[in-house]
């Protein structure tokens, strides 16, 4: 067992969407489909393992470098990305895409916040940011819904 450490503030969200393990996890990774849903200023460059891509959106200043730790198709992207919360220089996210009998099952979990009001004031927004971004996908995958155009801007 690991000692637990003043970082290990996080969360996880999971959806289930009516597509295929490989569609979702291209919906994430690819950046022209993730600015169509999701990054409502844009994407650059595709979440694959040692590249650093870039992500804007309209209602929270931007871009951010978003730097891919492993991205194993189809089931696994992990990234690293910053923070501007003393005691924690960037958080880690990963999503899981997991096949359910034809739909996939998707996760998102972010850990590395500090364990102080700062920490979880940014940690309870990005957990807002990540719901949201689970339901914008599974609106844009399953219903061709794009979610957020117009909602911040």
């Amino acid at each position: 067992m690991s000692e637990i450490t003043d970082k290990d503030m996080g969360f996880d969200f999971a959806v289930f969407i009516d597509r295929p393990v490989e569609q979702v996890y291209e919906a994430v990774a690819d950046p022209a489909q993730l600015s169509k849903y999701f990054t409502t200023n844009g994407a650059k460059g595709r979440l694959e393992t040692g590249a650093t891509a870039t992500w804007d959106f309209a209602d929270f200043p931007g871009p951010f470098p978003v730097r891919v730790i492993r991205a194993e198709k189809p089931g696994l992207i992990e990234f690293a990305w910053p923070s501007d919360i003393e005691g924690a220089d960037e958080t880690r996210v990963t999503f899981r895409f997991e096949d359910q009998d034809g739909r996939t099952r998707v996760s998102v979990a972010e850990t590395g916040w500090p364990a102080t009001p700062a920490g979880l004031k940014a940690a309870l927004g990005n957990a807002y940011g990540w719901a949201h971004m689970l339901a914008a996908l599974k609106a844009w995958l399953d219903h061709g819904i794009v979610l957020r155009q117009g909602m911040f801007r």
